[in-house]
Formats: structure tokens, C-alpha cells, sequence
């Protein structure tokens, strides 16, 4: 009778214990989400403006319910605070920090959220974290990812499409995303990628499968399957949408109408895959007898924390976390210039001469207060556009990458990309890698080159140029980057305009980067 007495008195005890670390949590995690507002709201603001990430703000509310629901299981277990996680949290927090100075935003999202399992895992411990582990991975669907799947899903519905109505007998012509057919041209662009589609079936198909399914194996295969379903998918929506717009004489699924029947053939594939997954539901069984092993008390040590304990790691995890916010607002203002900087370009060849009268049908389009150098450079009959644009107080919105600095428009612009690789050249014995893009207007043809520069070091990787920018700001006082573009027409094939833009590099990349020398030193 004693020892029944014994082991309820314990129960309740964990029970409670665990009720006040558990309110200390979450008074930790409401804490750290508004030091890091900035990052907070960034999240918030996407979902609120994009439908493509509209489902974040039920995130958290579903994450919320699956551990409510687990309440009586997570009651019994013993927690104690885990003092390796403040090792882990401090890489998270230091990488965030990384992010911060580079203005990799994804990244400054991912990390906050990241921090969510670590604080639980550092006040309550090993078996909490394990109990809870599906519902705190779950969070991080909440951050706006996928902008970087969009040239890729691009790329396949595209290449579906064309290879769809080619085996339908229908004739095809097309260049890049752009294709025509004899009814009417048609172009695959950012809404048609399907990225929401997967999206939202991940998101939806990653739930099911934790709900529906117990082992492991059935759940992974269910959210593989709501990954590649999806994307066939939206290659035979696009297909059908193209094949409906060509037997009707393109009149319908022309407009918004074929967004709608999207969505709807959409909805009925997620439908059917629910349904077939279905058919291999587990039930509980299995379940049960995980949470029996996990939530059984061991009363022959002890099962809680004392209640200093855990504020002391509350107090620490405060402390780790508010260093990295301090240290990206000290850093950010060593690097701020209180003056535009100017580009000059000086020492011009006796090759080149700069045209007085520049015609600019095209220019490259970029987000923030970037400083700008245009000129066009003449050699005989050959002509060479350079632009540069040069970025200094670089911040969210005012950087050198970002997705709003771009060649053209998908819409509503006489000039759109046909074909994008790699090109490399040797000037005095050095390689130089290049992105080269092909341009087509109806009654032109461009190619263009860029690449970016910070201080001693180009690169055409936006990731390195990240990674540069986040090391200029840590160990100097200067944040400037700029991107370089050359420019120039073609009649027939690229080679001709590679051959003179070859030239005027190897004559004119010396006084181009002395220039933007003394544009990021003035001194």
C-alpha cells in the first residue's frame, strides 16, 4: 500500500513539474519569437501576402493539436534539463548570425525555427524532445520555402508538355519556356510551375501520413508519393490545359479560367491519393504499445528537474539567444556608408570609345537604391553594353541577391530568355566562368553575360556571393558588391557576339575592376 502511495505521490509530483516546465517553455519560446522579430514577421508577411505559403499560419495551430492530443502520454514522463543542447543552440544562433550579414532570409527563418526543438530539448529534456519530435519538425513547414524550386518545375513542365502534345501529333516549335502551336503560343511561367500544388500536397500529404500510418517505412513512402504525385500532375494539367485552349480555337482555358480548372484537377488527384492511401491505414495498435513504452514512469530514478534547475536553463537559453541579435545590429551599423559611392571608369583603350548616344532598349531590372553605371562601348561596327550595378548597405531588400534582380520580366516585356549555360573564357591565362543567356526580342537577338564581384573575388554562384558578403561584414567594414553585365547583339548565331564581348573584356577588365576598386576604397 505504501509503495502505491508511494509511486502516485511520484506521478503527480512529475506531473506537475512537468506543467510548470512546460508553461517556462513556452514562455521561453514566446520570448525568443519576439527578440527575433524581424525574422518572425518576415515569415508572418509572406504568408499574409502569397497564397503560395498562406497554409503557414496553420502551422503552428496543427503542431499545437498533435502534442495536445499526446497530453496524457508526455504527463508521466520524467524530464531533465539538457545542457549539450546550449552547444547546439549556439551553432544555431551563430548561423543565424551568418545569415543575418549575408541577408539570406531563408536561412534567418530556418534557424529561429530550428530553435523551437532545441529549446524544448534543452529545458525538458532527452524523452520530451523524442515524444514530441514529428509535431516540432512539423514547424517547419511554416517557413516560405520553394522560390528555388521554380526554374527546375519550370524546366519539367515545360519539357512534359511539349513531349505530350509532340506525341499527340501535334506540331511544336519552341524556345526556352515559350512554345508555339498552330492555334497560338503558349509559356510555362512562375504560376504554372506547380510549386503550389506541391506545397500544399506535402504539407497536407506529411500530416496524413503521421495521422494515418505508425511505421516508419509506410509514412516515408506516403510522403514520397505526395511529392512526385503532384508534379506529374501538374505536367498532365498543363498538358490538358494546352490541349483544351488548341481544340477550342483558344478559347478557353486561355485566362484565369485554366488557374481554375487547375485547381480542381489538383484537388480531385489529392483526393484519390488520400483515398488509395487509405486502403493501408494503420490503426493504433502499435501505437499504443509505443506510447506505453515511452510514457511508463521509472520510479527507480528521479523523474523531475527541480524547478531552479529549470530556470536556470531558461535563463541561459535567454542568454544564448539574445547574443546574435546584438551582434548582427553591431556589425550591420560598422558597415553602413553615409554617402553614395560613384562608379568611374577611367583609362579607356584606344580600342573602345564610348558611344554618345546610347540606345537602351533593354536593361537589366534590380530592387533597393543599388548605384548604376550604363554605357555603350563602339569598336568599329561592334557594339558592347555594359552595366553595372553596385550595392553598398546591403540589407533585406537592398542587396546584390535577390530574387527581384532579374533580366526581364515573365510577362509584359518585348524580351524574354530562350537559353541559359555556363560559359567560360581564358583572359591572360585565367579562367573566368560566366553566365551567358540568350535574349529574343521579335525583331532582335542578344546575348548577355554576368557575373558578380566583392572586393578580390568574382564568382557567378549567388551562394558563394552570399557567403562572401556574410564574411565582408564579419571581419571588415565594408559590405559592397556589385554585378557586372555585358551585353551585345547577334544576328545568327551566339558566336558572334562571344568574340566581340571576348575582346572587350580582355582590353577592358582591368579598368572595370580598378574602377569598382576605387568605388568600394575611395580612400
Amino acid at each position: 500500500m505504501n509503495t502505491q502511495t508511494s509511486l502516485h505521490q511520484s506521478n503527480v509530483t512529475t506531473e506537475n513539474h512537468l506543467k510548470i516546465a512546460s508553461l517556462i517553455t513556452t514562455m521561453v519560446i514566446m520570448g525568443i519569437l519576439g527578440i527575433y522579430y524581424q525574422t518572425t514577421w518576415s515569415m508572418v508577411e509572406t504568408w499574409h501576402r502569397s497564397d503560395t505559403y498562406a497554409h503557414g499560419f496553420l502551422i503552428l495551430p496543427f503542431s499545437i493539436y498533435m502534442i495536445w492530443t499526446r497530453r496524457q502520454q508526455l504527463m508521466s514522463l520524467d524530464h531533465q534539463p539538457n545542457f549539450f543542447a546550449l552547444v547546439i543552440l549556439c551553432g544555431v544562433g551563430f548561423m543565424w548570425l551568418i545569415a543575418t550579414l549575408a541577408s539570406v532570409q531563408i536561412i534567418t527563418q530556418y534557424m529561429l525555427i530550428a530553435m523551437i526543438p532545441i529549446i524544448v530539448w534543452a529545458i525538458l529534456g532527452n524523452r520530451i524532445l523524442i515524444a514530441t519530435a514529428f509535431p516540432l519538425v512539423y514547424l517547419f513547414f511554416a517557413v516560405p520555402f520553394g522560390d528555388i524550386l521554380i526554374p527546375p518545375l519550370i524546366d519539367f513542365t515545360a519539357d512534359f508538355t511539349v513531349s505530350a502534345l509532340q506525341l499527340s501529333g501535334i506540331p511544336v516549335f519552341r524556345e526556352g519556356t515559350y512554345f508555339s502551336l498552330p492555334t497560338g503560343n503558349w509559356s510555362v511561367v512562375e504560376a504554372c510551375s506547380g510549386l503550389r500544388y506541391l506545397i500544399a500536397s506535402v504539407t497536407l500529404g506529411t500530416l496524413y501520413a503521421y495521422l494515418t500510418y505508425f511505421s516508419f517505412k509506410r509514412r516515408v513512402i506516403f510522403i514520397l508519393l505526395s511529392i512526385i504525385v503532384p508534379i506529374i500532375a501538374n505536367g498532365i494539367r498543363a498538358y490538358l490545359i494546352v490541349m483544351t485552349g488548341h481544340l477550342s480555337g483558344m478559347t478557353l482555358a486561355v485566362g484565369v479560367d485554366h488557374l481554375v480548372y487547375g485547381w480542381v484537377f489538383f484537388g480531385f488527384v489529392m483526393l484519390l491519393l488520400f483515398w488509395i492511401g487509405s486502403y493501408w491505414r494503420e490503426d493504433d495498435t502499435n501505437e499504443t504499445k509505443q506510447a506505453a513504452a515511452i510514457t511508463r514512469p521509472n520510479v527507480e530514478t528521479n523523474n523531475s528537474s527541480s524547478l531552479t534547475r529549470t530556470m536556470l536553463m531558461a535563463c541561459a537559453v535567454f542568454a544564448i539567444t539574445f547574443i546574435w541579435p546584438i551582434s548582427a545590429t553591431h556589425l550591420e551599423k560598422q558597415t553602413v556608408l553615409t554617402e553614395s559611392p560613384e562608379i568611374k571608369i577611367n583609362n579607356l583603350t584606344g580600342n573602345w570609345s564610348i558611344n554618345s548616344s546610347p540606345m537602351f532598349d533593354w536593361e537589366p531590372i534590380y530592387v533597393g537604391t543599388p548605384t548604376k553605371f550604363y554605357n555603350q562601348y563602339q569598336n568599329n561596327q561592334h557594339t558592347v553594353n555594359l552595366y553595372i550595378t553596385y550595392y553598398h548597405n546591403q540589407q533585406q531588400g537592398n542587396e546584390l541577391i535577390n530574387h527581384g534582380n532579374i533580366l526581364v520580366t515573365e510577362t509584359d516585356h518585348p524580351w524574354r530568355i530562350v537559353d541559359e549555360t555556363i560559359h567560360t573564357i581564358v583572359i591572360n591565362s585565367q579562367e573566368i566562368n560566366i553566365r551567358q543567356t540568350q535574349l529574343h526580342s521579335h525583331t532582335a537577338k542578344q546575348l548577355v553575360w554576368q557575373w558578380y564581384w566583392l572586393g578580390d573575388d568574382e564568382t557567378i554562384n549567388p551562394y558563394v556571393t552570399k557567403a562572401l558578403l556574410a564574411r565582408d561584414k564579419l571581419f571588415s567594414n565594408n559590405d559592397g558588391g556589385a554585378e557586372i553585365i555585358l551585353a551585345s547583339d547577334y544576328n545568327n548565331t551566339p558566336d558572334e557576339a562571344i568574340q566581340i564581348m571576348t575582346e572587350f573584356l580582355i582590353d577592358m577588365r582591368p579598368h572595370i575592376l580598378e574602377g569598382l576598386h576605387n568605388t568600394s576604397d575611395p580612400l
